[in-house]
């Protein structure tokens, strides 16, 4: 899977000299938390709400609100705006974006072709392939379990499963307690009976997790 597969788009931008504050109405215009800053097609900048936010006066000020509000119509996008800008190409696999994102503790990529930005790829949207990849919204037997990191261990797993009737919603697997093993967490329909589940997984694996059924 690609970013250019899962990005926001269009994009919505700013232009570097608008007020912060037109800029923080239209990001709750639009719910959304981040905006590149375009200038003549290019992108020269990115501003979110946090950037906003943080550049008014803090709470322990003595100016009146509309003193604060008149030196607010006074910032423009580029006077808070982050300059020196991660992005990735619309090319870019999804994964890599998220390990960007995780990394760097950033909330969302510009994504460019050509030079110019033609989507955003934020943690929202690696939410919600994350349900796909798990199968979140789908009804199903889910079962987590730790096996030993060896060829051929996640192959006896899928067949025996496929072997008692039972189809395959979503399966991934991640590191496991130590070097020599692995946790799989997988999704099933087929199967509707948690001890059915346990006497055909269980003598595959070190150990059972988790069973449960999910609506």
């Amino acid at each position: 899977m690609l970013v250019k597969e899962r990005m926001s788009k269009p994009v919505i931008s700013v232009p570097p000299d608008m007020p912060i504050l037109d800029a923080l109405k239209l990001m709750q215009r639009e719910k959304i938390r981040r905006v590149p800053v375009v200038k003549e097609g290019k992108m020269v900048g990115i501003v979110s709400d946090k950037d906003i936010l943080n550049a008014g006066p803090s709470d322990a000020t003595s100016l009146s609100v509309w003193e604060m509000n008149y030196l607010m119509s006074k910032i423009s996008v580029r006077d808070i705006m982050t300059t020196d800008v991660r992005t990735v190409h619309e090319d870019t696999p999804i994964e890599e974006a998220a390990r960007i994102m995780a990394d760097n503790k950033i909330g969302g990529l510009p994504v460019m072709s050509n030079g110019r930005v033609v989507g955003l790829i934020t943690e929202t949207d690696l939410f919600k392939i994350l349900l796909e990849l798990m199968g979140a919204r789908e009804a199903g037997m889910r079962v987590t379990a730790v096996v030993p990191d060896r060829l051929g261990e996640l192959a006896a797993i899928t067949e025996a499963i496929a072997g008692a009737g039972g189809s395959f919603i979503a399966f991934g697997q991640y590191a496991g307690d130590d070097s020599a093993t692995r946790t799989v967490t997988f999704k099933v329909t087929g199967i509707d009976d948690e001890d059915a589940v346990r006497e055909i997984v269980g003598p595959l694996v070190e150990r059972i997790t988790d069973v449960r059924s999910q609506d």
